[in-house]
């Protein structure tokens, strides 16, 4: 991706994340000249990959295939107890974020505001591929058992559980508008704990056409 593409769609996610009244935590605006200057006060941020996030997987089509995120709290490093992470996401129309699972997180997805979500749902089978087995979920406390494939729409508001092992792609659904979504889960580790149907990458290899108007999450300096 190109850096220019990058700052343009944070700068839209910070829009979109305002006209829904979604206030970002201060770091959320801190510049490439700010983080030089932090220090070690700063390592829980550095360390557990709180920030900004985009990217295309590789793929080189964010368009179609796509995510903007912000991690706003993680534990997944040793030296910090959390056992919880919180993510934002925007997902726009035309948009999908591919099919995956988490080894180890079990997460609620939330539709914050904005369109509809539309989630497609699969176990896995013993080999990780799909399963053609019903998929039990809890939509907000509610148990729902759905055929494999099946897709569940998530009006403003609502919110369904994802547990491990358990396939799942999503995108706004067109005409509705693009989709503020929310990540309550257990710790986050985009590092390790992604698996996806098609092996694609996490984050983007980065061209550098101008210089970038936030720092990615896995971008900070580091404290000499």
């Amino acid at each position: 991706m190109k850096r220019s593409e990058i700052n343009s769609i944070i700068r839209d996610a910070i829009c979109f994340a305002d006209k829904l009244s979604f206030r970002l935590p201060p770091f959320a605006a801190w510049t490439p000249e700010d983080w030089r200057s932090k220090r070690h006060e700063c390592d829980e941020i550095r360390d557990n990959m709180l920030g900004w996030d985009v990217t295309d997987y590789g793929l080189g089509d964010f368009g179609s295939v796509g995510l903007a995120l912000f991690t706003m709290r993680n534990g997944n490093c040793p030296g910090y107890p959390k056992t919880y992470a919180e993510k934002l996401l925007i997902s726009r129309e035309g948009q999908v974020c591919p099919m995956h699972f988490h080894w180890s997180k079990m997460e609620d997805i939330i539709n914050r505001g904005g369109g509809i979500l539309v989630t497609r749902l699969y176990n896995a089978d013993q080999n990780d591929g799909l399963d053609g087995s019903d998929v039990t979920v809890s939509l907000d406390g509610v148990k729902l058992t759905v055929p494999a494939g099946a897709e569940l729409e998530l009006p403003p508001g609502a919110s369904v559980t994802l547990t491990r092992r358990m396939y799942h792609a999503f995108w706004a659904k067109p005409g509705h508008g693009p989709v503020l979504i929310g990540e309550v889960s257990q710790v986050n580790d985009d590092n390790s704990d992604n698996r996806f149907f098609e092996p694609i990458g996490r984050f983007p290899a980065i061209e550098e056409d101008e210089p970038p108007f936030r720092l990615l999450c896995n971008e900070y300096p580091g404290v000499s």
